[in-house]
């Protein structure tokens, strides 16, 4: 009889690194795998990158908005709690008889909630890493939920055990975001048409990347942080690339950061855009001459790859990382001469922090063999 395993996806860096293990699990036939998508996944201005699912050729069981409009402290509560309402009746719905969840965003919490009060087993992807803000309490307390735990690294394998987790509960198998980049040709020339505004983009020259969320943890200074980065990069003589933050609490401000700094604009070579697809921005982490911001992906994907780094701010302070990243504080001198150093530095060694790939396919049978 087939079981029915229900993955919950909610934002597009998710999907990003689960889609290789979604890929695997759709191949098994004692597996019906089910698609909840949900969260920024469905709105227009952070991408609406269901398409991009929908397009990859998966089916999408339920599609669920239960995010409240203000992206403030007091939205982002107040959608956790709807989150889990309409997760719980879409689990209900769909006869879940496992559900994967994955990180450590509010809606990941939301989800571990309403299968483990359904007394629904529960897989946990990514768990017993360290970033420094509210997301370890979210992902601790997550892990605290699951019945099996797949980290992406040894030393988050060793937290969860320390954490209490029994080590029988726990495959160390790496992180399933590597097995993308070893799958897709990962030159730029072959990013699509994404649309976007500002300067045309000439992918046979260099550009940086820049992704910048906002903080939970310092909420209320996303705004004036996003200048000074945005007015950081204004001297540079590359093509700067600048992606549309997440939904977390304060997205609005680093969004108007950004659309003030478009409309005064002149010249600069900057072009933003509000996604991308998983492969087209392994292209651009690729393709860079280096990456900017606080994103998670620079940390983990870029380690991998080499891509030359300069981490801002303190969203993802003690997240393991490889060589490439230099962190520093939002510092306008710091920014420009960090970047300078990087792009002079070139790319590094390929580090296998976060595994070698070619995972999915054994997280998935070792899915398939969990009794649940």
């Amino acid at each position: 009889m087939k079981k029915n395993i229900t993955v919950v996806i909610t934002n597009r860096a998710s999907y990003g690194r689960l889609k290789p293990l979604l890929y695997e699990l759709k191949k098994i036939n004692l597996i019906n795998l089910q698609i909840i998508a949900g969260g920024s996944l469905l709105l227009y201005q952070f991408g609406n990158a269901i398409e991009i699912i929908e397009n990859d050729g998966f089916k999408i069981n339920k599609k669920l908005n239960f995010n409240i409009a203000g992206y403030d402290l007091l939205a982002q509560s107040k959608t956790t709690g709807l989150a889990v309402i309409e997760i719980s009746n879409a689990l209900e719905e769909l006869k879940s008889d496992c559900v994967i969840t994955f990180a450590d965003r509010f809606e990941t919490l939301a989800t571990a909630i309403s299968a483990s009060y359904m007394n629904i087993y529960l897989i946990h992807i990514q768990g017993g890493e360290i970033s420094g803000n509210i997301d370890d309490k979210v992902r601790n307390a997550i892990t605290m939920l699951a019945n099996f735990h797949f980290p992406a690294t040894n030393k988050s394998k060793k937290r969860l055990i320390k954490m209490g987790i029994n080590p029988k509960k726990i495959s160390f198998i790496g992180c399933p975001s590597i097995d993308l980049i070893n799958n897709i040709k990962l030159n730029t020339n072959l990013i699509s048409n994404n649309g976007g505004t500002g300067e045309p983009i000439n992918w046979n020259e260099d550009f940086i990347l820049v992704l910048q969320h906002p903080v939970t943890t310092s909420y209320g200074q996303g705004y004036s942080q996003m200048k000074v980065l945005l007015n950081s990069l204004k001297d540079f003589p590359h093509q700067k690339i600048v992606l549309w933050p997440n939904i977390d609490a304060g997205s609005n401000d680093v969004s108007k950061a950004i659309r003030e700094f478009k409309e005064n604009l002149n010249n600069h070579r900057f072009h933003f855009f509000r996604n991308f697809s998983p492969e087209d921005f392994l292209r651009l982490l690729n393709g860079c001459v280096c990456a900017v911001g606080n994103s998670s992906s620079f940390l983990r994907e870029g380690s991998f790859l080499g891509t030359p780094v300069v981490l801002i701010g303190d969203r993802q302070k003690n997240r393991e990382r490889s060589n490439n990243v230099i962190e520093i504080k939002n510092d306008k001198r710091q920014i420009i001469k960090t970047i300078k150093f990087q792009i002079k530095k070139g790319k590094y060694p390929k580090s296998q922090i976060y595994g070698k790939g070619q995972v999915s396919k054994k997280i998935a049978y070792k899915i398939k063999s969990l009794n649940f």
